[in-house]
C-alpha cells in the first residue's frame, strides 16, 4: 500500500461511520479522487482545517490497487478559503466552483490545465473579493466548457454555418450545442450580445487578471454565462443547484 503525496484541492465532504468522513479532491497528478478521513469528525483531529471546501492542501495518503476508496493520513493546510465563504455571494461562488468541479471531472485522471483553472479563480476571488465575484465565475464558466470540448467556435451558425459577424447578436437554444444566426434563430431562443461575445474572446486569449478593466455587476455578461450554464448541464444531464442560486445574488 504505497504512501503517496500531492498537492490537492479538497471538493465535498460527507459523514462516514461514527467520527470518519469521506472526501472527494482533485489531486494535482492522480486527478479526482475519493478517500476515507478516519477521525476527521473528532474535536481534535489531524487533518484539521485541510478538509473544508476548496481548501488548497498537501494530501497525504496511502492507495491500493482495485480499490475505490483511498486512505487519508493527514494534510497541509496551503490556502484556505475561509474568508471569503463568510460572504454570502462569495460563498455561492464557491459552491458553484466546488459542484461543477466534482460533477465534471472523471476520477483518476489527471487535468494540471483543469487544476489551474480552479486555483486561478480561487486566487481572483480571494484577493477581489465580491469585485472579483462574476469575472472569476464567468472565466472559470467559460474555460469549463474549453476544456470539456464543448465550445463552439466563436462565430459560425450551427445551422447554416454562416458567419455571424461580430456587431450582430447571436442566438442559443439548449438543444443545440452552438449559437444561431438571425435568419436561423429556433423560436424562443436566447441572445448572445456582441459585448458578450466579444468578452468570451477576450478570455479565451488573456488570463483572468489580464482582462480590460470594465465595471463588472450581476447584468455584466449574463447572457454569457447563462449560454455556458446551458453547455454544461446539458453535458453533465442534470441540473446544477448553484446556477439558480447564483442567478439570484
Amino acid at each position: 500500500m504505497p504512501a503517496r503525496e500531492s498537492e490537492a484541492l479538497v471538493l465535498r465532504t460527507y459523514p462516514f461511520r461514527e467520527a470518519d468522513l469521506i472526501v472527494s479532491f482533485i489531486a494535482r497528478d492522480q486527478g479526482k479522487l475519493r478517500g476515507v478521513a478516519r477521525g476527521a469528525r473528532r474535536l481534535k483531529s489531524r487533518f484539521g482545517a485541510g478538509l473544508e471546501r476548496l481548501a488548497h492542501v498537501r494530501m497525504f495518503y496511502f492507495q491500493r490497487e482495485n480499490r475505490d476508496l483511498v486512505s487519508l493520513d493527514s494534510c497541509e493546510l496551503i490556502d484556505s478559503q475561509f474568508s471569503a465563504a463568510a460572504e454570502y455571494s462569495l460563498g455561492v461562488a464557491l459552491d458553484f466552483l466546488a459542484e461543477v468541479s466534482e460533477q465534471l471531472l472523471p476520477e483518476h485522471e489527471p487535468n494540471d490545465r483543469y487544476f489551474r483553472l480552479l486555483l486561478l479563480a480561487l486566487d481572483y476571488i480571494r484577493e477581489c473579493g465580491v469585485a472579483g465575484l462574476w469575472p472569476a465565475v464567468t472565466y472559470f464558466s467559460l474555460w469549463a466548457v474549453k476544456l470539456g470540448g464543448w465550445l463552439p467556435g466563436p462565430g459560425d451558425c450551427v445551422s447554416c454555418g454562416v458567419e455571424v459577424p461580430p456587431p450582430e447578436r447571436a442566438f442559443f437554444v439548449r438543444s443545440t450545442p452552438g449559437l444561431h444566426c438571425q435568419r436561423c434563430r429556433p423560436q424562443g431562443a436566447w441572445s448572445l450580445d456582441p459585448e458578450s461575445r466579444a468578452l468570451a474572446e477576450e478570455m479565451l486569449h488573456a488570463s483572468l487578471r489580464k482582462l480590460a478593466p470594465r465595471s463588472w455587476d450581476r447584468r455584466t455578461a449574463a447572457d454569457l454565462r447563462q449560454f455556458l450554464w446551458q453547455r454544461l448541464e446539458e453535458h453533465l444531464e442534470k441540473k446544477l443547484v448553484t446556477v439558480p442560486m447564483l442567478a439570484e445574488i
